[in-house]
């Protein structure tokens, strides 16, 4: 029945005792013991996803993951952040080490080499089972989780269990319909934090992506490392009719009008 109510703001379980109301049955259970006396913390439980907390004030600060909610503005740049600590790490950026592509700036050299890791495509942490490559090393341990095929992060509304945090987060959202991440110009929301900074370019025409070869900047990675082949010669899209292959996916499409 969840299933079906998400996304309407009906709750209808309710707690015969006190008549509170839950989105799913088996939140309602977790409340109960309150009652019972079983769990005294059950009073501070999260009435979307059934965590439970040890005050009240924790669990103020994790329902914004739910809501969006995000208190805490930078004055300097008015980026805003769910959490006071947050923003006190956040601050740390508006120093001298500012990134020579995009003009971001971080708290730390080592931080500015990271990022600028996302302009060069340099990927120096390797998986030794299958040879991917990542710019991260935490990437990279996660990326190991699929060869061992541990996933030990376990959603507790369908039992569906992922191999690192943020899988199980953005799952979550399919049972909440919660879309967190707002854009400030136009209010389209989004479930997912990298869609939303994908939109935010088609409003500043920002191009952060930038071949090392050539210069040519671009809006998405993705589009980056597909120009990367005009130089290596890879060609990895090929004409189901022909065989005949190209570099460039628009290559191959306005190469298939031939046969049409």
């Amino acid at each position: 029945k969840g299933a079906n109510i998400i996304g309407t703001g009906e709750k209808p379980y309710q707690c015969d005792v006190c008549g509170k109301k839950f989105l799913y049955h088996k939140i309602l259970a977790n409340h109960q013991r309150v009652h019972t006396g079983e769990n005294p913390l059950a009073s501070n439980i999260c009435e979307v996803c059934g965590i439970t907390y040890k005050s009240k004030s924790l669990l103020e600060t994790h329902k914004r993951i739910h809501t969006g909610e995000n208190p805490y503005e930078c004055k300097i740049c008015e980026k805003t952040f769910p959490l006071r600590s947050n923003l006190i790490d956040h601050k740390r950026i508006h120093t001298e080490y500012k990134c020579d592509m995009c003009d971001k700036a971080f708290s730390n050299s080592s931080n500015l080499i990271k990022h600028k890791m996302i302009h060069t495509g340099e990927k120096p942490y390797e998986c030794d089972i299958c040879n991917k490559t990542f710019s991260r090393l935490y990437l990279l341990a996660m990326h190991k989780l699929i060869h061992t095929g541990e996933k030990p992060y376990k959603c507790n509304l369908c039992d569906k269990s992922f191999s690192h945090p943020p899988g199980l987060a953005q799952h979550e959202r399919i049972h909440t319909g919660v879309k967190p991440f707002k854009c400030n110009i136009c209010d389209k929301a989004f479930t997912h934090r990298n869609s939303l900074e994908s939109h935010k370019m088609t409003h500043t025409g920002e191009k952060p992506f930038r071949c090392v070869i050539c210069g040519i900047t671009f809006s998405q990675k993705g589009s980056l490392m597909r120009h990367k082949n005009v130089h290596t010669g890879e060609k990895p899209y090929k004409c189901n009719l022909c065989d005949k292959v190209f570099s460039q996916r628009c290559s191959l499409a306005g190469h298939k009008r031939i046969h049409t």
